[in-house]
Formats: structure tokens, C-alpha cells, sequence
């Protein structure tokens, strides 16, 4: 009887062992489910260890909504950006360039850039990409240098800027009808400062168009932009108020402006400089903090795998069962 009641016992602890359980029993369906629970979060980008702690999670969506906004932004600008072109037809118009020479072409080229960064910056933070974020935050760094750069370049040519604002307001007036986007240009700022020309009205009298020895329909005439009431939105060339404002006929120079638009620019400039650098400031800041985050949230992943990594957490077996003692 001794021999028989011992054989079962070294029979399972000859191997260092237990004998396997059946493939039905509850307890080997308990021990599945953590498997396939943790091969689950394993597919959707999460780790076979617990969730981040409540802090990093925190950071984590708080990356995502920042750059999710940005990316709609980013979008927004895209999207103008190749409306603008398509209704102006300067792609289809650009011939045998390699890219047409169109402001909204840089616009859309920025939104692009600034969606696929904040594209990046979401889906890294969304399904913890170690990989993503450094893309981001590469994105970021290089933003930040970039704007940095036209920064010191702005505040070391603003004096030179300023000295040759009138000369390129007297090229852009020769070269009014020529383009439309310049047109555009000079129209909004006479309107906008109720001014005409450079220094007077009179120096609409280079433009080849508007010039009284012209034999067109607009010689001795102003754009509608420089009318004290103008039309619609003022950029008519066509409107009557315009007519002969540069012949002799005071009258007719009553329904335009005579002050030029060099010192009211210049005026204006000064007075909106603060508000544009603060502006700069604040998007620099509000980017350097992303950086900040993204990078926290790269370290927190990285301890995290390696947590998770561990001999500890990657699971233990169970300890053999000792040998009955005789």
C-alpha cells in the first residue's frame, strides 16, 4: 500500500511537474484569457504589460487634441491654398515651369507641411509610436529653426525694409495692370489706409495706363481703390470716380484721395510690429511646449517597455512541485 500511494506522487514530481490539464478544463480557459487579452492590446500598438500611468496618459491625449487641431488647421490652409489655385488656373497655367510662381502655392505648401507634422504628432501620441513622435518632434525642431532664422532676419533687415518700402510701392504701381495678385495687393492697402499712390496721387502717372498721354479708356485716371467712395469693393479699374482725376479738374480730384500711402504704411507697420512679434512669440512657446511633451511622453514609453520588458512582468512560471517526503 505504501508503494502504491507514493507512485502518484512521484509521478508528478519526477519532471519537476504538474501533468497537464485538459484542453476543457476551467482553469486552463483561465489562463488563456489573459493571453489573448494581452495578444489583443498587443495588435492594437499596446504593450503586453498594464496601461500607462493615469499622468502619462493624461499627456498622451492632451498631445493628440493639440495636434489634432493643428492638423485641421494645417488642412484648412491646404485646402485654400489649392482652391486658390485651381479657381486662378496657375497650375494648369504654369507651362513648362516646374511650379507656378504663386503666393497660394506657398500657403498650400505650409498647410501641407504643418498637417503632416500634427498628423504625425496625433498618431504617435494615439497609439504610442516611439517612432512617430521623434518624427514629430523632428518636424518641430525644424519649424522652430526655421522660424528663428526669417525672425533674425526680419529684425536685422528691418531698417533696409523700411528704406525700400516706397521704391517697391512705385514698382508695384508701373506694374499694376500686370499682375493679379499685386493688384490685388496695392487695391486692399489703398483701401485700407484711404490713400493713393506713394507720396501722392500723382504717382500713378508712371503707370503706362493711367498716364494722361495714354490712349486708352483709363488715361488721366485712377484706380477705383483710390476713390473716396468707391464702388463695390473698390477695385474696379473702370469706375467713373476715377475718371480725369489726374487732368486739371479739381472737382473731380475732390472724389479721390491725394495722400499718398507711403507714410500711412509705414505708420502702420510700426504700430502692428508688436502685435505680429508677439503672435510669433506665442506660436514658438506653444511648439516648444509640444516638444517638451511629445519628449516626455517618449521617455514615459520608453520606461514603460522596459517595464514591461522585464523579467518580472514578462511573466513567471510556476515552481515545480517538490517531491513527497517518505
Amino acid at each position: 500500500m505504501e508503494e502504491g500511494e507514493r507512485r502518484p506522487l512521484l509521478s508528478q514530481g519526477a519532471l519537476g511537474q504538474e501533468e497537464p490539464l485538459p484542453a476543457s478544463s476551467p482553469l486552463t480557459a483561465s489562463r488563456q484569457a489573459p493571453q489573448e487579452d494581452q495578444v489583443w492590446r498587443a495588435g492594437l500598438g499596446g504593450d503586453l504589460a498594464s496601461s500607462l500611468p493615469l499622468g502619462s496618459s493624461c499627456l498622451k491625449y492632451l498631445i493628440f487634441l493639440f495636434n489634432f487641431l493643428f492638423s485641421l488647421l494645417g488642412a484648412l490652409a491646404l485646402a485654400f491654398g489649392l482652391w486658390g489655385l485651381a479657381v486662378k488656373g496657375s497650375l494648369r497655367g504654369s507651362g513648362g515651369a516646374a511650379l507656378p510662381e504663386d503666393p497660394l502655392l506657398g500657403l498650400a505648401l505650409g498647410g501641407l507641411a504643418v498637417s503632416a507634422v500634427s498628423l504625425a504628432g496625433c498618431l504617435g501620441a494615439l497609439c504610442e509610436n516611439a517612432c512617430l513622435l521623434r518624427c514629430f518632434s523632428g518636424g518641430l525642431i525644424a519649424f522652430l529653426a526655421l522660424e528663428a532664422v526669417v525672425g533674425s532676419l526680419l529684425v536685422a533687415l528691418w531698417g533696409p525694409l523700411q528704406d525700400g518700402l516706397e521704391p517697391m510701392l512705385r514698382a508695384a504701381i508701373t506694374h499694376y495692370q500686370d499682375d493679379a495678385d499685386l493688384r490685388f495687393l496695392i487695391d486692399q492697402v489703398q483701401l485700407g489706409l484711404q490713400c493713393c499712390g506713394v507720396s501722392s496721387y500723382r504717382d500713378w502717372t508712371r503707370n503706362p495706363s493711367f498716364n494722361c498721354s495714354s490712349a486708352g479708356a483709363q488715361a488721366c485716371g485712377l484706380p477705383a481703390s483710390c476713390c473716396v467712395r468707391p464702388g463695390g469693393d473698390g477695385a474696379a479699374g473702370h469706375d467713373p470716380c476715377g475718371f480725369g482725376a489726374l487732368g486739371p479738374d479739381e472737382a473731380v480730384q475732390r472724389r479721390v484721395h491725394l495722400e499718398g500711402c507711403g507714410l500711412a504704411l509705414r505708420g502702420w507697420l510700426r504700430g502692428n510690429v508688436q502685435a505680429a512679434g508677439a503672435w510669433a512669440v506665442a506660436t514658438a512657446v506653444v511648439q516648444g511646449l509640444e516638444l517638451l511633451l511629445a519628449a516626455r511622453l517618449a521617455r514615459a514609453l520608453a520606461v514603460h517597455q522596459g517595464v514591461a520588458g522585464s523579467p518580472r512582468t514578462a511573466g513567471t512560471k510556476r515552481p515545480p512541485a517538490k517531491l513527497a517526503q517518505g
